[in-house]
């Protein structure tokens, strides 16, 4: 049986995951994560009943009910550095006895969908569609860092995608990894798009923004809109967290994936900074199918 020191899993004085603060008896196994902490009250708008309302830093957390169901919605803020904190303590929050820092016996596993927002590379991605990462490309390299990596990545598309965008061997080795498929049919109907979405370490330079400091590769964008790899796969658009989402719940064994609302699109040079309407018609549609 595994035992986890205080060095390695750090416990508050109240029971409670070191950086959200939530105790193991207030998670659900279904989970709705969210970026932005005032979104959190967004989803918890149209909950039936609400059990607990917990902030820490951009970490907020309400569990509840919808419909009968009992629902957990976490913020985990920016960036794949954040999904390393929340995925692993919500998973340790599930999985390890907080009293006596045990693995458990019996593994519990957890549903997790974020909803996000992002920005469209392709025609058939404008501003409004609900794009599901089915495959999600990691420039962020947090996958590299755990055992098990090659075992769970799409090996094959990952090559193909270094070759044709002429990778810079100083950035982070990408990841190319598969959300859950039997979750991104439950809830992937009929008005979502299934694509390939690439998880950038950041949200000017390594998404092809420039400002006033130049890009490593100019053409790194449209080497990557032009991408094409067998089945018919391109790449839909950017964000900034679904390939750890999706990296960390495969090793762990959780089921997991992303769906966002695309509030940009970066080919036609739109965006649409009034978006709430439509992550909110999202919420609801994930609240329903989860």
């Amino acid at each position: 049986m595994k035992h986890f020191p205080e060095s390695e899993l750090i416990i508050n004085q109240d029971g409670s995951a070191f950086h959200l603060h939530v105790r193991p008896e207030q998670l659900s196994d279904k989970i709705i994560l969210v970026g932005d902490p005032g979104r959190v009250d967004l989803v918890a708008s149209f909950f039936d009943t609400k059990e607990c309302d917990i902030s820490s830093r951009e970490f907020h957390t309400i569990t509840g009910t919808y419909k009968g169901k009992r629902i957990t919605v976490v913020s985990h803020g920016i960036g794949t550095d954040n999904i390393d904190i929340v995925v692993n303590e919500l998973d340790a929050l599930a999985n390890i006895d907080f009293e006596t820092r045990n693995e458990k016996p019996e593994f519990r596993q957890l549903t997790m969908v974020r909803i996000g927002t992002s920005g469209g590379l392709q025609p058939h991605v404008p501003i409004g569609t609900f794009v599901i990462s089915e495959k999600s490309i990691g420039f962020d390299g947090v996958l590299n860092f755990y055992a098990g990596r090659n075992e769970v990545c799409d090996l094959e598309f990952e090559k193909a995608f270094c070759d044709f965008v002429e990778w810079n061997s100083l950035w982070a080795a990408p990841y190319v990894i598969d959300a859950d498929k039997e979750l991104v049919e439950q809830i992937g109907k009929g008005e979502m798009v299934k694509g390939v979405t690439i998880s950038a370490n950041g949200f000017y330079g390594p998404q092809g923004r420039e400002l006033r400091v130049p890009l490593a590769d100019k053409n790194l964008n449209k080497k990557i809109e032009a991408f094409k790899y067998k089945d018919g796969h391109v790449i839909t658009n950017y964000e900034m967290e679904s390939s750890a989402l999706a990296g960390l719940s495969k090793l762990m064994g959780h089921k997991a994936m992303t769906v966002c609302t695309i509030i940009a699109n970066r080919v036609a040079h739109h965006a649409n900074s009034n978006y709430k309407n439509s992550i909110k018609d999202l919420i609801e549609i994930v609240l329903d199918r989860i």
